[in-house]
């Protein structure tokens, strides 16, 4: 039984190994951009649309409705890279159902991969806003003592995002595996069934939380004009 797709070694030259997780992730986007290509090639604005596009546009609409929920204006300026966050951890566990398959999203690095993008992702959209020096400021609110809480802040929500998702994925596998060897038959099924549902759980956790950094990062550092504005 392996608890991580790290574990399976394809091929190893030396220190240099082509493990599962790298196979599976590779796959997993080349997957996902053939699929979009081939839904989005021939869009319709009519009455008479596929089944595939209508599909699409639920999945974006949704998306795009859950990042405004959350506070952030301009969804469309944030639908590329949180929907495609959503979209690539819910596919990797939904991808469980093919034999042999292991998501990616088992192993350590590559949630820890997520989490630096959204690490990085934060402070660029909260920049795009707000521009550096306002950014900046923010970190010594209300006073300079405040500096080096703010980047254990970052620092830490970044290291929980990856645990998180890391954990709860390994020890899906891992009761999976335990009940293999028990109950070969009925209790695999159900548990399989469940970890498809848990998969798009922390799918959509991971998502709402990469949106709220966001949304804190552009909205509580408005300028005040803007605030009054709103008033």
């Amino acid at each position: 039984m392996h608890l991580s797709p790290d574990e399976i070694i394809f091929w190893q030259y030396g220190v240099f190994k082509l493990n599962a997780t790298i196979v599976f992730t590779w796959a997993l986007m080349v997957v996902l951009a053939v699929g979009a290509r081939l839904i989005t090639r021939k869009l319709s604005i009519g009455l008479q649309r596929a089944r595939w596009q209508n599909a699409l546009e639920i999945i974006v609409t949704t998306i795009e409705k859950q990042i405004e929920e959350v506070g952030l204006g301009q969804p469309r300026k944030y639908l590329g890279f949180l929907g495609t966050l959503f979209l690539l951890i819910a596919t990797a566990s939904l991808s469980t159902v093919i034999p042999g398959y292991q998501p990616p999203t088992g192993s350590l690095s590559t949630t820890a991969a997520l989490a630096l993008c959204v690490f990085v992702a934060v402070p660029a959209f909260g920049i795009q806003e707000q521009g550096v020096g306002n950014y900046l400021k923010s970190y010594v609110k209300p006073t300079f003592i405040m500096l080096p809480f703010n980047i254990i802040s970052e620092l830490s929500r970044t290291l929980a995002l990856a645990v998180r998702l890391f954990g709860n994925m390994m020890s899906g596998a891992m009761i999976i595996g335990i009940l293999l060897a028990i109950t070969p038959f009925l209790f695999p099924i159900v548990m399989t069934a469940l970890g498809l549902l848990t998969g798009m759980v922390q799918a959509y956790i991971f998502f709402i939380l990469a949106t709220v950094y966001i949304a804190a990062a552009t909205r509580v550092r408005e300028p005040k004009a803007e605030l009054e504005a709103e008033r």
